[in-house]
């Protein structure tokens, strides 16, 4: 896997975060977007990224999602991470139900970034 910068690694987080409960939810969308504005001011094409993201087997997911919280952590400072943090809990939140999936996701994110 080709290491990733701060943004894009955050993009593919919320993207699996959003994936592991086989569901998606207006409200993710909503997340992802808002994420999308505060990060790209400006037009960015993602598509390459959306493909990497959809050639993903559900057995890839975690060790996908662990390779771009490390990228994160890398490309991040710790007030970076809390911020980003807010944004993968509203994610999970977004449904009203948090899976054990999602949970285990955003559990080892955060420990990854010893949080």
């Amino acid at each position: 896997m080709r290491k990733t910068n701060k943004s894009i690694a955050g993009y593919h987080l919320l993207m699996i975060l959003s994936a592991v409960d086989y569901k998606f939810h207006v409200g993710e969308e909503k997340v992802i977007r808002e994420y999308l504005e505060e990060e790209f001011p400006f037009h960015v094409n993602l598509d390459n990224e959306l493909e990497v993201i959809s050639a993903l087997q559900p057995s890839d997911w975690k060790d996908h999602f662990e390779f771009q919280a490390h990228c994160f952590l890398d490309d991040s400072t710790e007030k970076e991470r809390k911020e980003f943090k807010q944004f993968a809990k509203k994610l999970i939140k977004a449904d009203a139900t948090v899976s054990d999936r999602e949970h285990d996701f955003y559990s080892l994110m955060k420990t990854i970034w010893k949080m």
